[in-house]
């Protein structure tokens, strides 16, 4: 079989569609050998060079001209006589000669049209065409999360039929065991405190760190936060400063490092209003690490039973559950074996066999 896919994410996205794109080729690669991938973009990067670096994983540059991965990129892909197109993240190309070819298409969230605040009035319009149109040409559809699977059939009007719902794993490095020489030198180098709690993800709005920040104040309680900032970080530096509360904030950590401070972290906080998966839920279990989450969306989903659920509003909600799990190290360890256990269903050889299995599927 020879699968084709659009690799603009795989190698230009440092966080979550590229993580996606990259661990999906990854295990597809190491559990399903016989087959072809090839990665369709304009350009490469040093991002997934190791995945590349398998025999069976190839680089094509897409032809040259205006838009050439909405018109171009698909035509490609028939011309190495690819079995299936794979669109990685909720776009297909638009356009394709009448060489059979199968279309997949993974939806990750529809979050701009849950919630438009977050997005300007041209992204939402190209954003709402570009996924319409994609679900209609595919012949089926990867949802990343049961709440995904909802918002696709309420929003782009497709049949459940069409649609299925495979999950996503994490990066390697959250299931291995650093070496003791690393973890010293990211507690050196990054100056963490010898407890503390996590924080991992963009610093926007929708993510909700001003509350936990509002719940960490008169506590004492160290905060680690470690991703990219907008404009809203602004508005938590402000509370910070203000209040004296303890909080570091990180860039430029490498997937290693970041294991590390999982591993290292008494409690995980994600208390975002709305996801379509949570991937560093996930990582956090596999870190074994009792997590806070919200009680929205698709968090519960992967979060699963013995994680810790708030109102992402209620900055008292949010607080008490803080400083219950701060206070109590037998319940985090409890909770976090717990955790450990349910998150061995978004292993690698379970997502790479749902997936293998769709591909089947679609070809017969």
């Amino acid at each position: 079989m020879k699968i084709a896919f659009d690799a603009k994410r795989f190698f230009h996205n440092t966080s979550g569609l590229g993580n996606y794109s990259r661990d999906l080729v990854r295990i597809l690669a190491a559990y399903f050998t016989d087959n072809e991938y090839i990665l369709f973009n304009k350009n490469k990067s040093q991002r997934g060079s190791d995945i590349l670096s398998n025999t069976n994983v190839h680089f094509i540059e897409t032809s040259k001209g205006k838009m050439s991965r909405q018109l171009k990129m698909g035509k490609d892909a028939q011309k190495q006589n690819a079995d299936i197109f794979h669109g990685l993240s909720g776009e297909l190309p638009l356009v394709w000669d009448k060489k059979p070819i199968k279309k997949i298409v993974t939806i990750h969230d529809l979050i701009f049209v849950r919630y438009p605040q977050y997005y300007s009035f041209f992204d939402r319009k190209i954003h709402l065409w570009k996924f319409k149109k994609a679900a209609h040409l595919a012949d089926k559809i990867i949802a990343i999360s049961e709440q995904t699977k909802r918002d696709i059939i309420t929003y782009l009007k497709v049949p459940e039929s069409k649609i299925e719902v495979i999950y996503q794993g994490c990066h390697k490095a959250f299931k291995e065991n650093q070496n003791e020489e690393l973890i010293l030198r990211a507690k050196e180098k990054f100056e963490l405190p010898e407890r503390f709690i996590l924080n991992v993800g963009t610093i926007e709005e929708r993510k909700n760190l001003l509350n936990v920040v509002k719940a960490l104040k008169d506590t004492n309680i160290p905060l680690i936060v470690v991703g990219k900032k907008t404009k809203y970080f602004k508005k938590v530096e402000q509370f910070v400063q203000q209040n004296k509360i303890t909080v570091k904030f990180l860039e430029g950590v490498s997937m290693e490092e970041l294991a590390v401070m999982y591993k290292l972290a008494d409690i995980f906080i994600y208390p975002s209003f709305f996801e379509g998966f949570g991937i560093p839920v996930i990582e956090a279990l596999f870190s074994k690490t009792v997590v806070i989450t919200s009680n929205t969306s698709c968090l519960p989903e992967a979060g699963g039973p013995d994680s810790l659920y708030i109102d992402p509003q209620n900055v008292q909600d949010i607080r008490s559950k803080i400083k219950f799990l701060w206070e109590n190290e037998s319940e985090r360890k409890r909770r976090a074996d717990k955790g450990f256990e349910f998150v061995q269903k978004f292993n690698d050889e379970p997502i790479a066999n749902a997936v293998m299995n769709l591909y089947k599927e679609v070809l017969s």
